[in-house]
């Protein structure tokens, strides 16, 4: 061997040192270090006891796990419940206002005034939805006059208009409503084409 090199030694840990000496003594365990047998890995059995504890603990978990999953179904179905009930009091509530309008149409159905008197009473009709829809925060697209925007109005063709600046709303053909910033529906609209303009 040259000089320079250190000749190293493998130690065994104590443990494995236990174990060969118990195999050759023909044990099934190993004392630790504090002198209590321990069982090899080899050892598969467990003692009555301990696998009616284990058995119990399995019994209860399973118990507990079918509680859970009841729990988790019962919320379920209250959490659908409350908001079926919630949709339907916010439509009952919605519907309650508009049924005096509904009434007013009625009354103006039955009614035996000339068509101009009609026309009145459907007028007046006409006001009183816009106001509960006032009410409920519910207010009509801006249109004729408007520039024309995509997010709010919706093009059925363009007709020529000098009067007008060119891509701005000339006819309103279905009013659009907006529930505070939300758009509920566009404005049906034709838009201006202004020849003098666009040949500037």
């Amino acid at each position: 061997m040259p000089e320079h090199e250190t000749e190293l030694t493998l130690v065994e840990p104590a443990e494995s040192r236990d174990a060969e000496v118990a195999e050759v003594a023909g044990n099934d365990t190993v004392a630790d270090a504090g002198g209590t047998a321990a069982p090899t890995a080899g050892d598969a059995t467990v003692s009555r006891a301990e696998y009616d504890q284990l058995k119990t603990e399995r019994d209860q978990l399973l118990d507990r796990l079918a509680r859970l999953q009841a729990e988790f179904e019962n919320a379920r179905k209250r959490a659908e419940r409350e908001r079926t009930e919630f949709r339907d009091y916010a439509t009952g509530s919605v519907v309650e206002q508009f049924l005096p309008v509904v009434d007013n149409f009625e009354l103006a159905l039955k009614s035996d005034g000339s068509a101009a008197q009609l026309r009145h009473g459907v007028e007046l009709i006409v006001k009183q939805m816009e106001e509960i829809l006032r009410q409920m925060q519910v207010t009509p697209v801006a249109t004729v006059g408007e520039a024309f925007d995509p997010r709010l109005h919706e093009a059925l063709g363009s007709v020529d208009r000098d009067d007008l600046p060119d891509q701005h709303v000339a006819e309103e053909i279905r009013r659009g409503y907006r529930l505070r910033e939300r758009l509920l529906r566009p404005a049906l609209v034709r838009v201006a084409h202004n020849t003098k303009q666009v040949s500037e």
